[in-house]
C-alpha cells in the first residue's frame, strides 16, 4: 500500500491554491495528481486540515462483533460445533457471515477449538 504524501506538500498545494493558482496549475508545480489537489483543497474547506486519513485496518469486524455474545453462547452450548455449523445458526438468524470471518473472531479472542485424537498412539509404535 502507498503511502500517504507528507502534510508539509499538502500545505504547499493548498498554500499555493489559496494565493491564487487553480487547482491544476497547483498540482502540477508541485507534482502531484490534479485530483489530490482539488480531494486536499475541499478537505481543508470541509474538516479544516489537511492531516490524511488513517490507511488500511479491519473495517468489517464490527459487523461480527455485534452479535458475539451469539457466537459465543453458540459455542458454550456445542463446544465442537464447526465453522459451517455456526455459519449456518448465524444464516438462520438472518445474519450473513463468511468462514473466514468467524475464524478471525475466534483468533481476535484467542480461542481455539482442536478435537482431541480419538485413539491414543500406539506403544509399540516405532520411532
Amino acid at each position: 500500500m502507498a503511502r500517504a504524501l507528507s502534510v508539509d506538500l499538502r500545505q504547499r498545494v493548498v498554500a499555493a491554491i489559496d494565493g491564487g493558482m487553480s487547482c491544476r496549475q497547483a498540482a502540477e508545480r508541485f507534482g502531484v495528481s490534479a485530483a489530490s489537489a482539488i480531494r486536499w483543497r475541499g478537505r481543508l474547506k470541509e474538516v479544516g486540515d489537511i492531516v490524511p486519513k488513517r490507511q488500511g485496518g479491519d473495517r468489517k469486524s464490527q459487523r461480527i462483533e455485534a452479535h458475539s455474545q451469539l457466537i459465543l453462547d453458540a459455542v458454550t452450548a456445542k463446544p465442537d460445533i464447526t465453522l459451517a455449523e455456526l455459519q449456518e445458526l448465524l444464516k438462520r438468524r438472518g445474519i450473513s457471515t463468511g468462514i473466514a470471518s468467524l475464524w478471525r473472531f475466534f483468533q481476535r479472542r484467542k480461542i481455539t477449538l482442536k478435537k482431541r485424537q480419538r485413539t491414543p498412539p500406539s506403544n509399540g509404535a516405532a520411532i
